[in-house]
């Protein structure tokens, strides 16, 4: 196991951050598997499941069980983390400029089209190389002129060449669920059977490039740029990535983490990646796959104390009663309902809302959305 610490840009005169990645096995000599916990730096369930991660890895490090290159970075926002207000965290944007650390990361495809358009060939493997290189070389030749650039850039170097991406987070308040693109989902199946998840939501393009589709749609993108060019060269999906919403806020646990730890190291063992004597059995899946576009938030009309009627993890019909928000100077009381049939899979966490305020979501099997499909 070797651990880098990397700098990111000081914001301010005698103070600056630091940014660590754990890397296990051997770079180059096989598949590549990248993991990072609490980019949203409040949403702490996995950071602790990293914590036991990574000593299993440690363990399998040492016995030479590792075949090809784990990196974990556990704390994936020292910007975030540091970020407090009225003793309260504030890890989703950054305070300096108001941005969500899950957003607006570089749209890679464009930036590496022209370069790599008349040199690629019939060898799929080697395409796929040249095409990493590429997004090395554009990488590394970005100026950050921000601390939150200079992270985005540290984040996406460790990752932008792994064949597989994990993006831990969690919600307010839910289930495990699980987020991926289309082209990823048939390779990331088994990993989101393994982790139990009760919902899994595929979209080709959510909006607003957040990290994890910042590195797996350069890779389905550029093959339509390549179509449309009139290119025949071979170009598989060279990194497929997830988000995976570990739960709700509070749902940090040793026995919980050490169940989801366990889940990617099966999975794993699965790829190949960790050695064992007889990979685990996938599990039969809890759910099946729905489009984001079938989600349904559901938002307050009105201000008020909100009362749920639900939980996560139930099923509900179109018109089940989901939450209640009650005026209560005027005493006034808003059902809130569900406009789907689906699984009730996420909520929020405080008990008070603000008129337009969104209040919960719902997996839905039929798309109905378009646009940007994920929150602020």
């Amino acid at each position: 196991m070797q651990r880098i610490d990397h700098p990111l840009l000081s914001p301010s005169l005698g103070s600056f951050k630091t940014l660590s990645s754990f890397h296990f096995g051997q770079p180059g000599s096989g598949t590549k598997i990248y993991i990072q916990a609490s980019l949203h730096a409040e949403e702490l369930p996995g950071m602790l499941v990293a914590h036991h991660l990574r000593a299993a890895l440690e363990a399998a490090d040492a016995q030479g069980l590792i075949s090809g290159e784990v990196v974990l970075v556990p704390v994936a926002n020292p910007i975030g983390l540091a970020q407090r207000l009225d003793h309260k965290p504030m890890g989703r944007f950054e305070l300096d400029t108001s941005e969500n650390f899950n957003r607006h990361y570089p749209d890679l495809a464009s930036a590496v089209a022209p370069v790599v358009m008349n040199g690629l060939t019939d060898d799929a493997q080697a395409n796929v190389n040249l095409v990493r290189q590429a997004m090395r070389d554009h990488l590394q030749a970005w100026t950050p002129n921000t601390e939150l650039q200079s992270l985005r850039k540290t984040l996406l170097l460790l990752a932008h060449d792994a064949d597989y991406v994990l993006d831990l987070h969690c919600d307010c308040e839910g289930v495990l669920h699980f987020y991926t693109e289309e082209p990823c989902w048939p390779q990331m199946a088994e990993l989101a059977y393994y982790l139990r998840s009760r919902t899994i939501l595929l979209a080709r393009n959510s909006g607003n490039r957040p990290f994890d589709e910042c590195l797996s749609s350069a890779w389905w993108q550029l093959s339509e740029k390549l179509q449309a060019a009139g290119s025949t060269a071979p170009l598989p999906q060279g990194c497929c990535s997830t988000t995976i919403e570990l739960r709700g806020e509070l749902d940090v646990s040793h026995a919980w983490a050490q169940q989801d730890a366990q889940a990617i190291a099966y999975w794993l063992q699965t790829l190949g990646v960790w050695a064992c004597n007889e990979a685990p059995e996938v599990p039969e899946p809890l759910c099946q796959a729905t489009p984001l576009a079938g989600s349904e938030s559901l938002y307050a009309r009105a201000p008020g104390v909100v009362v749920f009627a639900v939980e996560p993890g139930q099923l509900l019909a179109k018109g089940d009663l989901v939450a209640e928000v009650i005026d209560p100077i005027e005493g006034r009381v808003e059902r809130v309902v569900a406009g789907v049939d689906g699984l009730f899979y996420a909520r929020i966490r405080d008990r008070y809302i603000t008129a337009g305020g969104e209040l919960g979501k719902i997996a839905g099997a039929q798309a109905f959305r378009s646009g940007e499909l994920l929150g602020a």
